[in-house]
């Protein structure tokens, strides 16, 4: 995949953290213990990357995990969920930030390969991360489109300002709460 392919990335979060968002900036899990907040988590999986280091890095919980498409597997098990959670929209600056790292897949799965950021980008496949579906009739090769299909960037800081830049929410009414009670009305 070419740089110019990304064109934001993306951070999937419950709405009732947006605010501490907004206050803190984006924080790995293992950082946001700390605060009181709501989980999109799955618990079988965050065992997994619990146990996860990222090779020649932290261990996985250690990293802000970012996705190059939200509309992923993961998302698609919390869609029962989708007028508490929303996407925010992440800037591709963040590619850039030292220590950043690119998994080719979801970074829980022991087939998953990790690159250093931004020339790990030419590993993956943008047909793979925007495809419209990734079912397949061959169980095999619909667990591996799965995989790919969440493909993560993964951080090792707090976001900073001008990093965070828009967000996309299925209900109108809480993108206007939001807005007036988060961002005063400010955010595009």
């Amino acid at each position: 995949m070419k740089r110019e392919d990304v064109k934001e990335l993306h951070y999937i979060v419950p709405i009732a953290n947006v605010a501490s968002i907004v206050r803190h900036g984006l924080m790995s899990h293992n950082k946001a213990k700390r605060l009181i907040h709501r989980s999109v988590a799955m618990v079988e999986i965050q065992e997994k990357r619990d146990r996860k280091v990222v090779p020649g890095g932290l261990p996985l919980h250690d990293y802000v995990n970012l996705y190059f498409c939200a509309r992923n597997p993961m998302l698609f098990k919390r869609r029962e969920q989708h007028e508490e959670l929303c996407v925010l929209r992440i800037s591709t600056a963040v590619l850039d930030l030292p220590g950043a790292v690119i998994s080719d897949g979801n970074a829980a799965s022991g087939w998953t390969a990790f690159y250093p950021s931004p020339s790990g980008l030419a590993e993956l496949n943008p047909e793979d991360l925007f495809a419209e579906r990734w079912t397949d009739p061959d169980p095999i090769l619909e667990w591996n489109k799965k995989r790919r299909k969440c493909a993560e960037l993964l951080v090792l800081i707090r976001s900073r300002r001008g990093t965070l830049w828009g967000h996309t929410f299925h209900a109108m009414r809480r993108v206007r709460h939001c807005s007036r009670q988060v961002f005063n009305g400010r955010l595009r």
